[in-house]
């Protein structure tokens, strides 16, 4: 069984955004942001900042609503909540959140953990309570 790493999921997370605006509409998305910014599907977790940058040269400030579709369906793949409605908060910053805490989550015992309510712009992981043993 093949488990996925973050930059997977990540990938899952922006291709199932893109792909609730249709097909072509995905496909042209990013045939632009390869042909005019050099930036490929694969490259994105690695040149996220220049992903940003292309989708709002591409849309300007509609770029925003694309980047909450994303961080919404990450959301939903990383199984945790984050606050989505803090104006400060950036794609690069949310994804950046994420990737931690899938790393942390994934250096711990997982049966021990739970993820806890977001605090402003922090997902932040907490120990059950033990059960007085």
């Amino acid at each position: 069984m093949h488990t996925k790493n973050f930059d997977e999921l990540l990938l899952e997370a922006i291709d199932e955004a893109l792909s609730s605006l249709g097909e072509s509409p995905k496909t042209a998305i990013y045939f632009h942001v390869e042909a005019k910014f050099g930036i490929s599907r694969e490259q994105i977790p690695r040149r996220l900042e220049d992903f940003s940058s292309s989708l709002e040269k591409l849309f300007g400030s509609g770029a925003r609503y694309l980047e909450i579709m994303f961080m919404r369906q990450l959301s939903k793949k990383c199984k945790g909540e984050c606050e989505l409605n803090n104006p400060t908060l950036t794609f690069q910053g949310y994804v950046q959140i994420k990737k931690r805490n899938f790393r942390e989550k994934d250096n711990v015992e997982i049966g021990a953990l739970t993820i806890a309510e977001t605090e402003k712009e922090r997902c932040i992981l907490k120990k059950k309570p033990s059960g007085g043993k």
